[in-house]
């Protein structure tokens, strides 16, 4: 449907991404409420999209994804790290590793402390239980009959996904047979966002329901150029679609979605934002919001390699015939290794004594190879994804010049703070002696990266800056807060402060990162802002949570069944 500049909506939600397709569908349940979606990207239904294991290739897919790249890190040895986000109906869900992690308990009480009133677990769990369906019994933490269906894939049938949770026990963490319910903490299955053999994005799990609506308008292939303002009013935005620039209006709201990259970048090229940064980019400041594109936040992780003693890992499938045969056995009847994204087993442990609750997290994959897809050697192998999720280190966003095709200036300042390089040591030495463990041995063989050299904490510092990468995971760069936080970008209604009829819905809102993947929680984010904006917030829940009550004392809860000097 084409728009014309005289066209007007109820609201107008800018991307459809994990939070824009959320909010389009719980927005237009009102038959009486016109509602308009514009994405910048188009159709999900590439087989790469849709096929769970092929998550490498829309992800360095220039069709699919925004293919940023941050500035040169000083931490990280000036390297210019990648930062893809979801260009596509679905947005960073249909291009993301579809791992469901609702993140710690503490981590929303870390919000509200941080200024989000109203964000805290109990206010949080209602929200996390009305977006899912979960493949199991519902119990006080998990819900199904939500839109988004949540299980573990193909059920960990290779024997390594349970050997590494042995192994984990072996060390003396805990196993947890639910990381998103009552303890996060320990290692236990991970749960995936798979329908059926499907990536289950929000683009199939909410937009696609609701495109049937007559009051729901959605336009793909559309840059947002800027929103339009009247005395400090949100009124509408202007775009472009190929060379024709058109307006649409608003009349109650204006919604950004576009993540934590495109959010702050729209907000900027509208004239919103630190008025230095603005008029450094010619940009005439309408209003002076100096938090916006402050607070960016990613995880990092680097790959921790073993080669394989038995011939039973996803290396032997890696080449075209065997991805072929993968394939077809998907097109045919949505089973098999197409149908899983190979992160079946996880782990959530606290870096050392004094730690109050995981900061650092694992996924477990049967393969040594690359986040491209491709294989790391030619034998068996298999891998820990590690990395700390709670840094300190703190970047920004930031608008060069007046052209929306520009692409931001990107700087994490990646390990800037020395509590997440000491982190990322542990990993290293926690890692090795998991791997170490008995549950382990009859698969373990040599350490292939960082290598059995790699020891000291000048080596171990040496490697991480050289070979960690980001988890893709940036947040941060429109948080949270209250009137008391001149850095706060919006409120805990999601309001623009100082700008009316506008609003931020996506992981840029959060104030601080979680422990563990970011789509869980963005789509949370979404569904309680919906209800915000419907004026019928659920009330909150009472759950208990587990915590460690000796975790100022102790690392983990058991001594090792075997020790390694490191």
């Amino acid at each position: 449907m084409g728009l014309s500049n005289t066209e007007s909506f109820d609201y107008i939600i800018v991307g459809a991404g994990s939070a824009g397709c959320v909010l389009a569908n719980r927005l237009s349940e009102n038959a009486q409420v016109s509602v308009l979606l514009v994405e910048t990207g188009g159709s999900d239904r590439s087989i790469f999209i849709q096929m769970p294991t092929a998550l490498s290739i829309p992800m360095n897919t220039k069709k699919y994804a925004w293919q940023f790249h941050t500035q040169p890190e000083p931490f990280l040895n000036n390297r210019e790290m990648h930062c893809p986000r979801g260009k596509v109906l679905g947005g960073s869900s249909s291009i993301n590793g579809m791992v469901y992690v609702r993140g710690h308990a503490r981590d929303f009480d870390e919000w509200q402390e941080h200024g989000a009133q109203g964000w805290d677990h109990q206010h949080c769990l209602p929200y996390f239980k009305k977006a899912e369906d979960w493949a199991f019994e519902e119990n006080d933490y998990r819900a199904t009959g939500g839109p988004l269906a949540v299980n573990n894939g193909n059920n960990m049938q290779n024997p390594l996904y349970q050997a590494f949770i042995d192994a984990g026990v072996d060390t003396g963490y805990m196993q947890t047979n639910d990381y998103n319910a009552h303890q996060q903490e320990g290692f236990g299955p991970m749960h995936m966002t798979v329908k059926n053999g499907v990536r289950w994005s929000t683009a199939n799990a909410y937009l696609k329901p609701a495109m049937k609506r007559a009051n729901l308008t959605i336009k793909t292939g559309v840059q947002v150029e800027k929103i339009l303002l009247e005395n400090k009013k949100a009124v509408g935005v202007e775009f472009f679609s190929g060379n024709k620039k058109s307006k649409a209006f608003a009349n109650k709201e204006v919604i950004l979605s576009a993540g934590s990259i495109g959010s702050p970048h729209i907000l900027q090229l509208s004239g919103i934002g630190d008025e230095t940064t603005l008029m450094q980019a010619g940009i005439e400041t309408q209003h002076h919001l100096p938090g916006v594109g402050q607070n960016l936040q990613d995880h990092l992780e680097f790959y921790f390699q073993y080669r394989c003693k038995q011939p039973i890992t996803l290396n032997s499938q890696l080449g075209p015939l065997s991805k072929l045969a993968i394939g077809v056995r998907w097109i045919l009847f949505k089973t098999g290794l197409g149908a899983t994204n190979h992160f079946e087993s996880c782990g959530f442990i606290r870096s050392k004594p004094g730690v109050e609750w995981p900061d650092l997290q694992y996924h477990f994959l049967p393969a040594a190879m690359r986040y491209d897809g491709k294989s790391a050697f030619d034998d068996h192998g298999f891998q820990l994804h590690i990395g700390h999720n709670k840094p300190k280190s703190r970047g920004w966003v930031k608008v060069k010049n007046a052209n929306p095709t520009t692409p931001p200036e990107i700087q994490f300042n990646y390990l800037q703070h020395p509590d997440d390089i000491e982190a990322f040591r542990a990993c290293v030495r926690l890692s090795r002696e998991i791997i170490a463990q008995p549950a382990m041995d009859a698969y373990r063989g040599k350490e292939i990266q960082p290598g059995e050299h790699i020891v000291s904490d000048e080596d171990i510092d040496a490697f991480v800056r050289e070979f960690v990468e980001s988890a893709y995971h940036p947040c941060g760069t429109c948080r949270m807060g209250d009137n008391s936080d001149d850095m706060a970008v919006i409120d805990s209604t999601m309001r623009v402060r100082g700008i009316e009829g506008l609003r931020v819905v996506d992981s840029s809102v959060f104030p601080t990162v979680p422990n563990g993947n970011l789509n869980a929680p963005t789509i949370m984010v979404a569904e309680r802002a919906a209800d915000i904006i419907k004026q019928q917030v659920l009330p909150p829940v009472q759950a208990t949570v587990y915590q460690d009550e000796h975790w100022q004392t102790q690392q983990r809860n058991n001594a090792p069944k075997r020790t390694i000097p490191c």
